[in-house]
């Protein structure tokens, strides 16, 4: 007969989670202008029998609220008492952009181009040092959520180092449709957390300010698979759905013409060099030029607005 072996209890932000138990608990950060305390809030699930510690995180951008909503629905399903390992949700990063609905914090600092960050630093500094301080330090791996900016979808899209073979292997179990061979930014999250030896996984998906439930979708089994591989649950999900291509070249299309662009070709579609993919006119109707394809590959990314200026990006196109 097996002998069960207990979790210890887990210690973070002066809280102590016991094993088989979920607590909510919250990182302290600045008070705002008008006194108030203004804290990161954390959900905490400390399992019943030891295993990996990871972390999820969302809205490091304001904007992106679609990782909040990926993150509400991992942890419905997540019971502490069936669990091996600890998992700690950030669904709120950011929490200053978040409440303006914006992608940068008060300063127009961006918060993903500032770790590892600083105690005494900016506000971003401090703000990045404290993730890191507290729940990177704590973590064997991270999974951190991210959808287009500026206006832009994005295609379900899985970006790490994927000459890394278990990092590979982690991005083929996630699932997503495309898998991107992406170098690290300077500042970024995954950056900062790769140089202390922590494996991360950065997930794409949708736009900013809305949910789109597909990516939402692919994201919410993505990270049940994980759990699963890394022994943390026993939680069926569903399977890959068909196999995860890979991309190690992608690049944006951009407007030649400024105008209004009447687009044709969608996310996910496939596309060969020298397709149309739309066309470009003014207010009165002149049309001023094709939208052409510039390699072949699949539409990653797609500029939502209408109104575009010369030079603005219209499609990312991942070569596969």
């Amino acid at each position: 007969m097996s002998v069960r072996i207990k979790n210890s209890s887990f210690e973070i932000a002066n809280m102590i989670v016991k094993a088989g138990t979920k607590a909510t608990g919250e990182l302290p950060l600045v008070k705002l202008v008008t006194g108030n305390q203004i804290s990161i809030p954390l959900y905490i699930f400390n399992g019943s029998e030891p295993g990996p510690v990871l972390w999820i995180s969302a809205a490091i951008h304001g904007d992106e609220v679609a990782g909040v909503e990926i993150i509400r629905q991992v942890m419905e399903k997540i019971n502490p008492k069936k669990l091996c390992g600890t998992l700690i949700t950030v669904p709120i990063v950011n929490v200053h952009g978040f409440l303006n609905k914006e992608r940068y914090l008060p300063d127009r600092r961006d918060l993903n181009r500032s770790f590892p960050g600083s105690p005494k630093g900016s506000l971003a500094a401090r703000i990045a040092h404290l993730f890191m301080t507290e729940i990177v330090s704590r973590c064997d791996m991270g999974i951190d959520l991210h959808t287009g900016s500026n206006n832009r979808s994005n295609y379900p899209q899985i970006r790490s180092d994927l000459d890394n073979p278990e990092t590979r292997r982690l991005c083929e179990v996630f699932g997503a449709p495309v898998m991107l061979h992406s170098k690290i930014r300077d500042g970024s999250l995954r950056g900062a957390a790769s140089e202390k030896g922590k494996k991360v996984l950065l997930y794409e998906g949708g736009e900013a300010n809305r949910f789109n439930y597909e990516a939402i979708r692919y994201a919410v089994n993505g990270i049940m698979r994980i759990l699963t591989d890394q022994g943390m649950t026993t939680y069926f999900t569903d399977p890959v759905e068909s196999p995860c291509l890979e991309s190690r070249n992608s690049s944006w299309l951009r407007a030649k013409k400024s105008g209004i662009a009447i687009l044709g070709s969608e996310l996910g579609e496939s596309v060969y060099k020298g397709q149309t993919l739309g066309i470009i006119h003014d207010s009165l109707g002149k049309g001023l030029g094709r939208i052409i394809a510039h390699s072949t590959g699949l539409i990653i990314g797609r500029n939502m607005q209408s109104l575009v200026n010369q030079g603005d990006a219209i499609y990312h196109i991942a070569e596969v």
